[in-house]
């Protein structure tokens, strides 16, 4: 009779501590998770595949140099190396960024173009207007759906296109002068060294 007491008390101590032990693994196993890895490196289901053809129109009223600004053609992929970067006026990193589109800009060998994120077309302009306009064609996406197509998680993102018309590379967050030299750039190169 001792022993079946001591059995059943015993069970119910693994009952008890069950959800405990539970619960410490799942939390060791976010922990491991949470500090693998770079957060900007998520990878893309698009890499290798064609990138969206879907025109934009251009951001209204937005001009450079007394000319306005093209939207964005699917068609201008095949035969250019672009990066196409998804940007917003009201997301703070895109603010951060854009040093390194205008040294990016300077690069006659690749496009530069922009995808305007869920925006106001006067806060668009106000932002080019005082940053600066380093693309060559801007398409507005002012419900989003663009950036569905092109399985954006959030702004600013940047893709590389190769040639070919196939996303190569895609950059979470924002472009920084390390993520610059040593990710963006070898991609870039490696596109524009694909036939």
């Amino acid at each position: 009779m001792a022993s079946e007491t001591t059995g059943s008390g015993l069970r119910r101590k693994l009952l008890v501590a069950l959800p405990l032990i539970l619960f410490l693994a799942l939390a060791a196993l976010f922990l491991y998770r949470l500090g693998a890895g770079d957060p900007s490196r998520i990878p893309s289901a698009l890499i290798g595949r064609e990138a969206p053809r879907g025109d934009l129109p251009p951001v209204l009223g937005l001009v450079t140099d007394g000319k306005p600004v093209p939207g964005l053609n699917g068609a201008d992929f095949k035969g250019n190396v672009t990066l196409v970067n998804v940007w917003a006026s009201w997301c703070v990193p895109c603010h951060d960024e854009v040093p390194q589109l205008e040294e990016l800009a300077k690069d006659k060998r690749i496009r530069l173009v922009g995808i305007n994120y869920k925006d106001q077309p006067d806060n668009a302009r106000r932002f080019i207007g005082r940053y600066g306009n380093p693309f060559t064609a801007v398409g507005a996406d002012p419900n989003g759906r663009a950036a569905i197509e092109w399985g954006v998680y959030g702004v600013p993102e940047t893709f590389v296109v190769g040639r070919d018309g196939r996303i190569a590379y895609k950059l979470v967050g924002p472009i920084t002068e390390q993520n610059l030299k040593a990710v963006l750039m070898p991609a870039i190169e490696k596109a524009l060294a694909a036939k």
